[in-house]
């Protein structure tokens, strides 16, 4: 059973990574794209937020507390969750197709896709990541983890951010509606 503790959470991650390196190869060539300071804005963090939770000690003691108790049961459900949210994130990747890029950036033909899980909420790729996240945190159970899910959140807000007026920009009225109907994040919340 150690061994299922101690590689699941990489394992289902790096699975992740593979898969989306494997996608980024075929996407429609950008138009406009943001500065590489923009980028690196939420990149920075996202990476950062990524070794908090892939590296189990910091010179800080509070990082390494736990605000869970270790267990099967907390382990299995974050494990699930951190799945779920990568099969969301994967599903709209997939359902955006060749209009997806790591950054914000606008495609040659770009669409406004609204099917698939784009029809419960805007940014379905950062709401699997944000679950992705929620999940590692609860598997690991250490502040270390939610600080990490705080600093994805900010990082992931600014970029919706910048994304969202892009997107106005291009589809003008179209993308209005879209943000009308359809919720940010949270299907009926955020």
């Amino acid at each position: 059973m150690e061994i299922v503790y101690k590689y699941l959470i990489p394992g289902l991650w790096a699975c992740w990574a593979v898969y989306w390196w494997i996608a980024s190869r075929d996407v429609k060539v950008s138009v406009r794209e943001e500065s590489a300071l923009s980028r690196f804005a939420h990149i920075g963090p996202l990476l950062f937020a990524a070794l908090l939770c892939a590296l189990p000690d910091w010179p800080l003691a509070w990082l390494g507390a736990r605000f869970l108790t270790p267990g099967a049961a907390s382990f299995a459900f974050g494990a699930s969750l951190l799945a779920a949210g990568l099969a969301f994130a994967v599903w709209a990747r997939f359902v955006l197709g060749r209009n997806w890029s790591g950054t914000v950036t606008l495609k040659d033909g770009h669409e406004l896709i609204r099917r698939g899980p784009y029809r419960w909420v805007r940014h379905p790729i950062y709401t699997g990541l944000l679950g992705a996240f929620v999940g590692t945190a609860v598997a690991i159970g250490q502040w270390r983890a939610v600080l990490a899910v705080v600093i994805v959140c900010v990082a992931l807000w600014r970029k919706l951010r910048l994304e969202e007026r892009w997107l106005s920009e291009k589809f003008g009225a179209a993308y209005a509606r879209y943000r009308e109907e359809v919720a940010a994040l949270i299907p009926f919340l955020l």
